[in-house]
């Protein structure tokens, strides 16, 4: 199956993994907690789908051993492979909500912070040695 024919929700998995990988990239840089904050807020929000895409994912499994002519390579009977992702999606959902509290913990410890560029803090030294006198 080409990538333009794949299923879309393939398609938008693809896209998650490559913005997830892009902000792995550019997370590397310093961020000022305004920033970061925004990028927790995003994160947690993934975070949060996560155990609704898990739980659906395993239903879809077992509903697709009804609906299709499912096989496995060695032989084996496919309700026991998809039994085991069940369970392995099933520690997924609770690790995920486990993800998404500890995000959303992260962006309430910094919610308070600002920031001045170097620029602006020079100009605020500048006015405060003007208004002082020195």
């Amino acid at each position: 199956m080409d990538e333009d024919q794949s299923p879309e929700a393939v398609q938008e998995a693809d896209t998650a993994y490559e913005s997830m990988r892009a902000i792995a990239h550019l997370t590397r840089a310093t961020h000022p907690a305004p920033e970061v904050y925004r990028i927790l807020g995003n994160l947690k929000n993934f975070g949060s789908f996560l155990p609704q895409i898990s739980e659906q994912l395993a239903q879809g499994l077992v509903k697709s051993l009804e609906e299709y002519d499912v096989t496995e390579d060695d032989g084996k009977d496919p309700a026991a492979s998809v039994a085991t992702a069940g369970e392995h999606l099933a520690r997924v959902t609770i690790l995920a909500q486990q993800m998404g509290e500890e995000l959303a913990k992260a962006q309430n410890a910094i919610s308070g912070q600002g920031y001045r560029t170097a620029d602006e803090r020079r100009q605020l030294e500048e006015l405060r040695r003007e208004n002082t006198g020195g």
